[in-house]
């Protein structure tokens, strides 16, 4: 079920809240509405894929609780490697086939299993649980207050990665506690911020992406239409992801819960490793903290950090899709860093306006390959960039003022949760705006089948 569609807004959001603060004075019963309604929510794209999720949370649950039980600390590298080789199974499976075949002349045909959407998300909170409690950060729950956290509908299919340590504690708080109307009120502004994202920009940065994109696979576009095709994506993926974010907050807020900040103006960074600071936070503090710190990080000499990083880069890559450009992308980034880091090394600062540049071109240039489709289509879209494809046909009018806005708002600090939590106050001219413009939203994604979001079978 996505978001924006007509059936989440009008009947799934408005019901499950409903139940939600009927049963508000009931702890456990406000999570079985949870644990139900997130069931609902995921079995609505395919529900042959519920009894997978399901198995998976139980089998999380069971692992930690026969861990906790007899501290075998075999289980929890166990219970890891279960989990990985179903994600690997539904995900990568193919992707192996290939280089198989590739790599000894066979014939073997791919298998096609469909991708369930959510599991690179759900599998990763699996992970982190069972990896907590072995170093002592988490304890003991109870299957309904384990797996209310893993289901939760808000970041089941595509974050925020919310942990158990997070979470928790918020479960034993009313949600009609101090301070509740404007919870629900920051919570609803947040989503109508985050509808709008997605529903008038995003997708409508989408189109001319996808022609240029697709005109790349057969020749080198002309510099304009290179340029508006790599800028138009990292906008795109940026505004896209970032409005689910929004979204999922805003939600989690709906219901007293407070989920971490995903985005925060990555596209403002003046180095790479600020860039991933603020750019799908919770991903980065995952690989930090279940990765890049355990491979040695940056404390046992150059050489370590630059392995831990290119490792860590990489499986990042490997993480968002089964194919090379993901893999590229991802060392790219590994490289980059390693590099930035060098370079602080020296001890000779970048002028601001010039790092700010550096960064963004590579970020921008390094989306074309993760956006190509493969390296026959990224190849003739970053020699356009370069301009040995002429200049080309400038874009329409209508295009550039489209890209020049979604710039702008990248570069200023809206649409921001934080400016939201900080900022705004509830009143009610901004809450007669935010209405004008579900409104508006709802009459836009009931023209056609709303588009996904980017992140949402990953």
């Amino acid at each position: 079920m996505l978001f924006h569609s007509q059936v989440f807004l009008l009947l799934f959001l408005p019901v499950v809240t409903l139940l939600y603060y009927a049963v508000a004075d009931h702890v456990a019963w406000r999570e079985w509405t949870l644990i139900v309604a997130s069931a609902v929510f995921y079995a609505w794209w395919d529900v042959r894929f519920l009894p997978l999720l399901l198995a998976d949370v139980a089998a999380g649950w069971l692992i930690a609780e026969v861990y906790f039980r007899t501290g075998w600390r075999w289980l929890v590298p166990a219970g890891v490697a279960l989990f990985l080789l179903v994600l690997g199974v539904f995900k990568y499976l193919d992707f192996f086939t290939g280089i198989i075949t590739a790599a000894f002349g066979l014939e073997l045909p791919p298998v096609g299993i469909i991708l369930p959407i959510g599991i690179s998300f759900f599998t990763f909170q699996l992970i982190s649980y069972l990896i907590d409690a072995r170093r002592g950060v988490v304890g003991r729950f109870g299957f309904r207050r384990f797996a209310v956290v893993i289901l939760l509908f808000p970041h089941l299919i595509a974050g925020p990665i919310v942990r158990h340590a997070e979470l928790v504690p918020q479960l034993d708080e009313h949600p009609r506690r101090p301070g509740f109307a404007e919870r629900m009120s920051r919570g609803l502004t947040l989503l109508v911020i985050g509808l709008a994202t997605k529903v008038f920009l995003a997708d409508k940065l989408a189109p001319p992406v996808d022609a240029v994109f697709a005109s790349a696979a057969g020749a080198t576009p002309g510099l304009w239409l290179a340029w508006t095709g790599a800028l138009g994506f990292a906008m795109q993926i940026y505004f896209d992801f970032a409005a689910y974010s929004e979204m999922a907050i805003g939600l989690a807020l709906m219901f007293g819960l407070a989920f971490p900040l995903n985005f925060n103006m990555p596209y403002r960074a003046t180095t790479l490793r600020e860039f991933w600071r603020r750019w799908h936070m919770s991903l980065s503090r995952f690989l930090r903290d279940y990765l890049y710190i355990p491979l040695g990080g940056s404390r046992e000499g150059a050489l370590r950090f630059a392995g831990a990083t290119l490792v860590t880069m990489g499986l990042c890559g490997l993480w968002h899709g089964a194919g090379w450009p993901f893999v590229i992308w991802g060392l790219a980034h590994g490289i980059g860093l390693v590099v930035c880091r060098g370079w602080q090394a020296v001890g000779r600062p970048l002028p601001w306006l010039f790092a700010w540049l550096l960064t963004f071109l590579f970020t921008v240039a390094a989306f074309v390959v993760f956006r190509a489709p493969d390296l026959a289509t990224a190849l003739p879209m970053l020699r356009g960039m370069a301009g040995l494809g002429g200049l080309g046909p400038m874009p329409a009018g209508g295009v550039l003022l489209l890209l020049s806005l979604a710039v702008a708002l990248a570069l200023v600090p809206l649409p921001n949760p934080l400016l939201i939590e900080r900022s705004l106050k509830p009143r009610p001219a901004v809450a007669a705006l935010a209405a004008i413009v579900a409104v508006w939203c709802l009459l836009e994604v009931g023209r056609g089948q709303p588009a996904s979001f980017i992140y949402f079978q990953f």
